[in-house]
């Protein structure tokens, strides 16, 4: 069962809550002291000025008189302007030390909000992360935890003074006058009954705009990382287009929310004013025909005052709520989303072993069929080859072996040395199967950091020779800061080929048994390609390396050639028993050699 959203929050606030509790202290005693001043000012009205009797409990009595009764109080009126600055005295304090608190148990809340979504975000499946648009995750991991942060240090507490305040006042209301209570009682339920449909209304329409400020977020994300192909193809004013459309669907839905808050609060403005106008009339009138006294009144008039505003802010406070709801579930919705779990009893192998695919179908979510009965076996220690046109599920067997999707049940079997990877744990076969994809991902850091990105403190020796067996250290070596080359955001200082010849050193430095370069040698040209597979072979015997690529020369020399066809295996066996036969292979090789000679 999962856990409701509050639940989340309240767990995230675990450590915390201490603070919460201070904080809601002293925003009663803050309330308690602001109530406590027209009080003041009522018996100095009452008793001081018009002379009344008093007409209190016994306890406050006998502080009178232990004072030294009315008449030192009548010759000392300083004593009034002393207590009214005590009681400000300990607003002040309660209200700073309530702020305080309250930011220190909402910012450490948030803190472990952030952590604990990061790392969720970091543990869910790859198969999530090709589901979701990236610009809708930051926006969910950002401004979303914004939202959430901003309702918890401000409206919490207003809601919660508001709640406050209503009690203390009507207590202290109903003490006074009860039919005066009574009247100013029945703006209450109209101001929350009016509250909550506008929360109901608003709660929707925040929600659309949260979903259209994800996709404004989605829109600018992608331009910036597809830079050179909107470049490349001319795409800038389709982009500003696109952007714009998108922009301006989100500043009228944020218009028409400014409408709907517009027509709350001019409506709230009104109902403010009928109230004050009730405790002006109906005090007026109970004073005059001595109901209530002059002092009675004023306090009337205070704490009607000083309730009129937090009703009044009470939509504001709901709208915010409706806004943090929104946000929190958006939030929720990830953290309720299942990570990667390995399974009960899972090894760590030694993965060095035969790579053995037997039987293997798999699909895609809503797709037909990728691969179907495939089955063939990678000796240790060999170099294995596959090649396949696009679509053929070349990738797709790479993405099975290091588990980014699982292989579902009763549709084959992988096995390492005879394990089936289903039992060995996650992080141990990533860990020992090195990948170099045809589109690598270089972070915004310098050439030696990415290389050594798996472990930083690698020796610089270390770092130079995995570049030069990926052929890269001399283009590196060109650049003014050399390895201290900054890389632009994802890797837009390099060339394709360097690119992938930097992420190739990458996986090298790592020395796993397992090394798989799909299509990774692409964008090199053949020189080169045939230089960093002469170096490859240095590793032959210490490490199993799968290579994938539609170049045969690339593949011709690998101890055994997968051929797929439309996710099926059409053939298997060496280059020289390839081409002997009739097939795909031989088809290409025959396309590929005649282009080649036709070059030269």
């Amino acid at each position: 069962m999962k856990e409701s959203d509050y639940k989340i929050i309240r767990r995230m606030a675990e450590g915390y809550i201490k603070f919460f509790l201070i904080s809601a202290a002293a925003t009663v005693i803050r309330v308690a002291a602001g109530f406590a001043v027209p009080q003041v000012i009522r018996f100095a009205v009452d008793h001081v000025i018009d002379d009344l009797p008093l007409n209190y409990s016994k306890h406050i009595i006998s502080v009178v008189d232990a004072m030294g009764g009315m008449d030192f109080l009548k010759e000392n009126l300083w004593i009034f302007a002393l207590l009214i600055l005590i009681l400000a005295l300990i607003t002040g304090v309660s209200d700073y030390t309530g702020r305080l608190t309250l930011a220190k148990g909402t910012e450490g809340t948030i803190k472990t909000l952030r952590d604990k979504l990061f790392e969720h975000i970091q543990k869910l499946p790859y198969s999530w992360h090709i589901k979701n648009q990236t610009g809708d995750i930051i926006q969910r991991s950002t401004s979303d935890v914004e939202v959430v942060r901003n309702f918890i240090s401000t409206q919490s507490v207003e809601m919660f003074r508001v709640i406050i305040l209503v009690i203390i006042s009507l207590t202290l209301m109903f003490s006074m006058n009860f039919q005066l209570t009574l009247a100013v009682l029945i703006f209450i339920p109209v101001v929350l009954l009016y509250s909550t449909i506008f929360y109901g209304i608003l709660a929707k329409k925040f929600l659309v705009a949260d979903e259209a400020e994800g996709q404004l977020f989605t829109t600018i994300q992608e331009n910036l990382t597809g830079v050179r192909v909107v470049r490349a193809f001319g795409r800038e004013r389709h982009e500003i287009e696109k952007f714009s459309e998108r922009n301006n669907t989100f500043s009228d839905l944020w218009v028409k929310l400014g409408y709907q808050l517009g027509y709350y609060w001019g409506i709230g403005d009104l109902v403010t004013g009928v109230l004050l106008m009730v405790i002006v009339a109906y005090g007026s009138y109970y004073t005059v025909n001595k109901v209530i006294t002059l002092g009675e009144f004023l306090a009337f008039a205070s704490y009607a005052a000083m309730i009129g505003w937090p009703l009044r802010s009470f939509g504001r406070i709901l709208s915010e709520l409706s806004k943090a709801k929104v946000s929190l579930k958006r939030i929720c919705e990830i953290i309720k989303e299942p990570v990667e779990v390995d399974s009960p009893g899972s090894v760590t192998p030694d993965i060095f072993k035969d790579i053995e695919f037997r039987n293997v179908s798999f699909k895609y979510e809503g797709d037909n069929w990728v691969l179907k009965n495939v089955s063939f076996k990678i000796k240790a220690g060999s170099t294995f080859a596959i090649l396949g046109g696009t679509g053929s599920g070349k990738t797709t067997l790479m993405y099975l072996l290091n588990r980014l999707y699982d292989l579902p049940d009763n549709m084959g079997t992988i096995t390492i040395g005879g394990v089936d990877i289903k039992n060995i744990k996650r992080n141990h076969l990533r860990r020992n199967i090195g990948m170099v994809l045809q589109e690598p991902f270089l972070f915004s850091r310098t050439i030696k950091e990415n290389i050594a990105i798996a472990n930083p403190d690698t020796p610089m020796d270390e770092i130079r020779e995995a570049a030069s067996t990926a052929r890269v250290d001399d283009a590196i070596d060109e650049f003014s800061k050399g390895y201290d080359t900054l890389v632009g955001e994802r890797g837009v200082t390099l060339s394709g080929g360097q690119k992938q010849r930097v992420a190739i050193a990458r996986m090298l430095l790592q020395k796993t048994p397992v090394m798989v370069f799909d299509d990774s040698l692409s964008a090199v040209d053949a020189d080169t390609d045939a230089k960093i597979r002469s170096s490859l072979k240095k590793r032959k015997g210490r490490a199993t390396i799968i290579i994938i690529s539609h170049r045969i020369t690339t593949l011709m020399e690998a101890d055994e050639i997968l051929v797929l066809d439309k996710g099926r295996v059409s053939d298997i066996g060496t280059h020289e028993e390839l081409i002997k036969r009739d097939g795909i292979y031989k088809d290409i090789y025959n396309v590929q050699m005649n282009l080649a000679e036709d070059v030269e």
